[in-house]
């Protein structure tokens, strides 16, 4: 068996494989040293080619082990199953009830492994009127009262890609929870259900926003007009003179100075910085000396002051970026760009093992890892039930 460093390592996963959140919170988990074995069905691959998406350049799929079962055969669900016996751990990411057409539900799984950790990922959560709904992140995220935030004055709100809903408010979420129910079970000898909701986890995300709605300091029916969702004239995107942009998030008053001295402004020439009314003219005035320069050179004029501003990098920018280089936040496992593992541990790192893989011969050997013989395999490959 393939040993591995990483605060999880021992601890093994069963996922079976989907899209979006499932996945990257099996990622997050791997790359912390659990082992992974991904079950993949027929269908899934069918929809990835059709999708046009090319498995071996996924990274959410990286750091594991992937082999494909047809889950309608009786045999491949009994592989599964005992695969669970041996697991810590079992993630899906399925709309309620699909599991339990498959003969994986968790009243099966959890009666053949008491200790299981049966970890659900949905869009609306286990229960509730839209507990079958299908949806994206778009939709999660619309519904939980944050895609209202995301918006300029006057503008439609504009959806930060899936990074709220999917990734962090259920990815992060899941992975989150199935650290927590792990940890339980070790010392009660019993697992439980996860029922991780994206709706909720992207709510959950947005408790500052709730928290400057409560105190009065948030308008949350006027987006685009607050301290801090572009409203203000120090909490904003500039563009620069080579139509690049600069991140300013000036807030506190010492900042706000710094940022003052590097446009060459006085603040007595200046409306006071919490004067809501002059906040339209103070960011016209910022912008047009933003627009005087190259984004570079503002990097250049802000680098080592307190003034909370930086370039915005594409993601092969920020790759390049010398704070980037030095804790050598990226990697490029599997010729693919992309973020190195996190966070970081000082006596049990986390290691990216594996680059995104098919089900094939890798697969072959993870289940032989697990305890399954040869001739097992060879049994259901000859019927078909294993790919």
């Amino acid at each position: 068996m393939t040993m591995h460093t990483g605060p999880l390592a021992g601890v093994r996963i069963v996922e079976i494989a989907g899209i979006g959140p499932a996945p990257y919170a099996a990622m997050l988990l791997a790359d912390l040293g659990a082992e992974v074995l991904r079950i993949e069905r027929k269908e899934g691959i069918t929809a990835m080619k059709m999708l046009g998406m090319d498995p071996l350049k996924d990274v959410s799929n990286r750091g594991r082990r992937a082999v494909a079962l047809d889950l309608k055969d009786a045999k491949a669900v009994e592989l599964v199953l005992e695969a669970i016996e041996r697991a810590d751990v079992l993630i899906e990411g399925f709309r309620p009830g699909v599991m339990e057409r498959l003969g994986l539900g968790p009243d099966v799984c959890l009666a053949r492994n008491p200790r299981l950790v049966y970890a659900r990922m949905t869009g609306w959560g286990q229960d509730g009127p839209l507990a079958k709904a299908v949806g994206h992140d778009i939709n999660y995220i619309a519904l939980s009262g944050m895609l209202s935030s995301f918006a300029r004055h006057g503008e439609r709100p504009l959806p930060p890609g899936n990074l709220v809903g999917d990734m962090a408010g259920g990815g992060l979420t899941l992975a989150l929870g199935i650290a927590c129910a792990l940890f339980e079970a070790r010392g009660s000898g019993r697992g439980q259900m996860i029922d991780t909701a994206m709706f909720e986890g992207a709510a959950n995300l947005g408790v500052s926003l709730f928290t400057l709605i409560g105190m009065g300091l948030h308008d949350p029916s006027r987006p685009g007009t607050n301290m801090s969702d572009t409203g203000s004239p120090f909490y904003d995107v500039y563009e620069t003179a080579d139509a690049r942009y600069v991140a300013v998030g000036a807030i506190e008053p010492p900042f706000y100075a710094a940022l003052l001295r590097g446009l060459g402004l006085e603040a007595s020439e200046l409306p006071a910085q919490l004067d809501r009314k002059a906040w339209p003219q103070v960011k016209q005035r910022f912008a047009a000396i933003f627009r005087s320069r190259t984004r570079d050179e503002w990097e250049s004029i802000f680098a080592g002051t307190d003034a909370c501003v930086t370039p915005v990098l594409t993601p092969e920018e920020a790759a390049r970026h010398p704070h980037a280089l030095a804790r050598q936040s990226f990697s490029r496992a599997g010729g693919v760009l992309q973020p190195t593992p996190i966070p970081r541990f000082s006596r049990t790192p986390g290691e990216i093992r594996w680059p995104p893989g098919v089900p094939g011969p890798d697969g072959d050997r993870a289940l032989l890892d697990w305890g399954f013989d040869r001739d097992r395999l060879d049994a259901l490959r000859a019927i078909g039930a294993l790919y």
